[in-house]
């Protein structure tokens, strides 16, 4: 699905997604990616869901968030709360949804200039 958004040159805001892709400032990715309003779009180094880690979500508290949007792939997952407790100890927001709608999510909270950085994720 393709986003109509205006944005601020060197602001980041997904542009597009669909299975197996979400494009970011018109540059595709088919793979898991880490990004914030501001700064590089980093690939993650995660298969799938299933190989989520507590270090991937540790990694996340440089970017010095107040909510991390986690995109489960098309179906929504939950993670283990022991898993997000590096975030949780910080009060750090963390919401989870299918990848689609932590997309859309992002967007809104990103022109609301929230610190929110997104681990979107593909199945």
């Amino acid at each position: 699905m393709k986003m109509n958004l205006e944005t601020r040159p060197g602001v980041n805001a997904v542009t597009a997604y669909g299975a197996g892709y979400v494009e970011i400032n018109h540059e595709r990715f088919d793979t898991a990616v880490v990004f914030a309003p501001t700064g590089p779009v980093q690939r993650a180094d995660i298969a799938n869901f299933d190989a989520l880690e507590a270090a991937h979500f540790e990694a996340l508290l440089a970017a010095e968030p107040e909510v991390v949007l986690l995109g489960t792939g098309e179906r929504h997952r939950f993670v283990h709360p022991r898993m997000l407790a590096s975030l949780s100890a910080r009060r750090i927001g963390v919401e989870t949804m299918n990848t689609a709608a932590a997309c859309r999510t992002y967007n809104l909270l990103m022109v609301e200039d929230r610190r929110v950085v997104a681990l979107l994720l593909h199945d």
